[in-house]
């Protein structure tokens, strides 16, 4: 799976609002600043508002924290999931997390 593709699959699982790009009406965007405060200096964007392909999730704590913690946060449908991500998070390392909370999304979706 691409960074795009594990980039928008957690935009999904958080709830940001999808949105038409401003430049290209075919290009999905997505507003995430009710929960991530980005620094929009390199954005082309509107303030808050990212393409998958420029989100930070695999590189910024600032980014995958709050992921990390909803995932933490939600029980239901996960057997119990979520103490991998527990696990990861004692690592201290970003690429760990990250793909512990991707395939935690994976699984939480495939959940009936």
């Amino acid at each position: 799976m691409t960074i795009i593709k594990q980039n928008r699959l957690i935009a999904k699982f958080m709830g940001f609002p999808q949105q038409s790009d401003a430049v290209d009406d075919r290009t999905t965007a997505y507003y995430i600043g009710d929960v991530i405060k980005a620094n929009n200096e390199n954005n082309p964007n509107e303030d808050d508002v990212f393409h998958p392909e420029d989100m930070l999730f695999s590189s910024s704590w600032d980014w995958l924290m709050p992921v990390a913690e909803r995932c933490l946060c939600t029980d239901e449908k996960t057997d119990g999931q979520h103490y991998f991500i527990n696990d990861a998070l004692l690592t201290c390392n970003i690429e760990v997390v990250f793909d512990r909370v991707v395939e935690f999304i994976k699984d939480y979706n495939k959940a009936p």
